[in-house]
């Protein structure tokens, strides 16, 4: 059912833009999960539930958009 979607997938990763996505992919999306997991208690839930997990999700989600921002400001400011 899903072949030929599965080959436009592909056929678009292999693609010369595809590829450059696709290197550019470890430095944005992985690096923000692994700072989660190192920085941020992702490595285990710390309550119980599905409720209470997604919180914790949320939460780490919402504090690395916090840094984020304030890294963009600082860099902002000190440019002038």
């Amino acid at each position: 059912v899903w072949e030929d979607s599965k080959d436009w997938v592909r056929n678009n990763r292999l693609s010369k833009s595809g590829k450059q996505l696709y290197r550019k992919r470890k430095e944005t999306i992985e690096r923000s999960f692994a700072d989660a997991k190192e920085l941020h208690g992702f490595r285990y839930c710390r309550l119980r539930g599905l409720p209470n997990v997604r919180e914790q999700a949320l939460v780490t989600a919402a504090v690395q958009n916090m840094k984020k921002m304030a890294i963009h400001l600082d860099r902002r400011e000190k440019r002038g």
